[in-house]
């Protein structure tokens, strides 16, 4: 940065600062920290110089490493014989310091965002290699220079992973919801298009709209590949509602209840229909997940509180996955997910066998689950369940694939 562009950003003279710089003129208050936020430094930088800053700051990290006290003191070794390494392991430390600070304002929230649960998952992982290697670098007095060199190169490597990551946290937060900005995936794109839709679409169950038009309208499908997905899910909205209409499936709820398994039999048609069916009925608070035989989820419609997974596996105990084992057989129990909020629901499962059927070839099948918000259960069994193991408080669970950030830490 130029002089004349430093004094003229901070509203001073070129000639001002060219003394300031000579430490011909003494300041501090106000000015001083306009200057360090100009250069992007500490003030203490400014105040202190830098190499005493550079060295209070490894120090600090040694501490922190529980290095031993003769170790702490060769702090101002390290920052002379390799000074921009030192930086680099200082700059580490400050992320570090501020990643933690920003974990802990965060803590109650990673039960419900799975989002945050694996960037957070990211930035810690990363920041522990920094400081592992940091520490190696600090703790032996003896490094062959070609190991030396591995380790610089890994440190660098990991700040550069580490801003990154940062960078992509700190977006999140300030855009404070899912929109556009933040869709990284044509599925995304097709969550995002279905949430604003509600997951309603009556022109296109009457035919008085085409699917393709809807598809052309929205704003949210921005890529081909989300383009197909939308129309997938919206010509299995066209057939279920050619199944079963909104006027039939509310005159059947009149007559008989809102049991899936009785609706199926008095509609005449597959209890995965009803579900689906189900799931976007106004009078009822319902959620869907549907998924494949390798356990991918395909759609989900969520309700009230219960968390299911963008990112990752989902919880391998809901019975969605159970009911794959078993094609055809009616899953029906009631569920809790574990959490803040322990939400409670009804749940149904069924899995059916879909598409053509091939000789000497495995059938494709599909599994639908139910969510039926309720309140939680007083007495009798109850299936707990979460949403990811990376963020689970269940304990001693015989499914779980990961330790949970919430018991054991990262």
């Amino acid at each position: 940065m130029r002089q004349a562009d430093l004094a003229r950003s901070l509203g001073i003279s070129p000639s001002y600062l060219n003394l300031i710089e000579h430490n011909r003129r003494r300041i501090g208050g106000k000015l001083l920290l306009d200057i360090a936020r100009a250069l992007g430094v500490e003030p203490s930088m400014l105040t202190e110089g830098a190499e005493a800053a550079l060295i209070a700051t490894l120090r600090e990290a040694a501490t922190g490493a529980n290095l031993p006290t003769d170790e702490v003191e060769r702090a101002d070794e390290l920052a002379g014989r390799f000074p921009d390494w030192a930086e680099v392991l200082a700059a580490g430390h400050r992320r570090i310091a501020t990643l933690e600070r920003t974990v802990e304002t965060l803590s109650d929230r990673l039960t419900h965002d799975p989002m945050l649960a694996a960037s957070v998952h990211e930035l810690l992982s990363t920041a522990a290699a920094i400081r592992s290697t940091a520490s190696i670098l600090a703790d032996e007095k003896d490094i062959e220079a070609e190991w030396r060199d591995r380790f610089h190169a890994n440190l660098n490597q990991d700040s550069k992973r580490l801003a990154d990551s940062s960078k992509s946290l700190v977006n999140y937060f300030e855009a404070g919801r899912v929109d556009q900005d933040l869709v990284s995936s044509p599925q995304e794109e097709v969550d995002a298009f279905l949430q604003k839709s509600d997951y309603s679409f009556p022109e296109v169950e009457q035919g008085t709209r085409s699917i393709d038009d809807v598809i052309e309208a929205a704003e949210q499908l921005r890529s081909t590949t989300s383009r197909k997905l939308a129309r997938i899910v919206l010509k299995r909205v066209a057939s279920d509602a050619a199944a079963v209409s909104a006027a039939a499936l509310s005159a059947a709820i009149d007559r008989v209840g809102s049991d899936p398994l009785t609706l199926a039999s008095v509609l005449e048609v597959p209890v995965s229909v009803v579900l689906r069916r189900l799931a976007i009925h106004k009078e009822m608070n319902a959620g869907l997940v549907v998924c494949d035989r390798a356990g991918s989820i395909l759609f989900r419609k969520p309700v009230g509180q219960m968390v299911i997974p963008r990112f990752g596996a989902a919880c391998a105990l809901w019975p969605i996955f159970a009911a794959l084992g078993q094609p055809g057989q009616v899953i029906h129990t009631p569920m809790v997910q574990l959490g803040r909020g322990r939400a409670a629901f009804e749940c149904y499962a069924v899995a059916d066998v879909v598409g053509e059927m091939r000789y000497n070839a495995p059938p494709l099948i599909e599994a639908s689950m139910l969510l039926v918000a309720t309140n939680a259960p007083e007495k009798g069994p109850v299936l707990e369940v979460g949403s990811t193991c990376g963020v689970c408080p269940k304990r001693s669970c015989h499914g779980r694939r990961e330790p949970s950030i919430l018991m054991d830490g990262i």
